[in-house]
């Protein structure tokens, strides 16, 4: 069964969404990430995706304090992702109680770094975000766009090792406007990993439909802050699956 993960996003110590990644299109949703985690787990979440936004755009984690009273709150796995770019980083916020760190440009622009923090930490504690524009990988908090073909980026890290991989379509965060269904197709056909959508997530149909093809998890960011999506009736739905 998919697993949800309602997303914070993490700026100026606010929880915060971006449209399409756009810094400059931000709307604050709340003061208190902590009080914005707690709400998600009285609503029935298990699992908590948080960016640093400000540690993805300067290349070391700023929010480090609100994410530490956000591990405060009972009953969640949480991963972080956001300007955690070396293995001091990474074993900081494991040790300080995070369960899943993301690496996002630092695995895209050295592979071996996160095959080195798989083997370290194992692969169930290390995913590696892939955020496409127009297909292909983009780094420093979006702000930056690789040569790189996404898929094949997948497919090679895969072969590497690597097990988790959060694949975020740019084009389509923020908006509202459905998720890139075709995309997440092709990359369930990859057997290795298990990939957790990231995206533009409207809609209960679209979780079916993504459950439907296998794919492994789904984060929910803007729908859960607007009213798109009802938090209780969505995590009651799928909420068997956790990590």
């Amino acid at each position: 069964m998919l697993r949800i993960y309602p997303a914070i996003d993490l700026r100026n110590g606010q929880a915060v969404r971006l449209v399409q990644g756009d810094y400059n299109q931000m709307t604050v949703y709340g003061d208190n990430p902590a009080e914005v985690a707690k709400q998600f787990r009285a609503q029935g979440a298990s699992n908590l995706h948080l960016v640093d936004l400000d540690g993805a755009k300067s290349g070391n984690p700023v929010n480090k304090p609100v994410i530490q009273a956000i591990l405060q709150v009972p009953g969640l796995f949480v991963q972080v992702g956001g300007g955690l770019r070396t293995r001091a980083r990474v074993d900081e916020f494991l040790s300080m109680g995070v369960n899943r760190v993301i690496l996002g440009t630092a695995a895209i622009q050295n592979p071996a770094f996160a095959v080195e923090m798989v083997k370290a930490y194992g692969a169930d504690a290390i995913a590696v975000g892939v955020d496409a524009r127009n297909g292909k990988a983009a780094t420093d908090g979006w702000l930056e766009t690789s040569g790189e073909d996404s898929f094949t980026l997948c497919e090679r890290l895969a072969d590497r090792g690597i097990r988790t991989i959060i694949y975020t379509d740019i084009s389509k965060d923020g908006l509202l406007s459905g998720t890139n269904l075709e995309a997440y197709a092709r990359l369930s056909e990859i057997k290795e990993l298990n990939i957790i959508a990231s995206g533009g997530i409207t809609g209960m149909d679209e979780l079916y439909k993504l459950s439907a093809m296998g794919i492994y998890g789904a984060i929910v960011g803007k729908a859960l802050y607007t009213g798109h999506m009802d938090p209780k009736t969505l995590f009651a739905r799928f909420k068997e699956e956790t990590v």
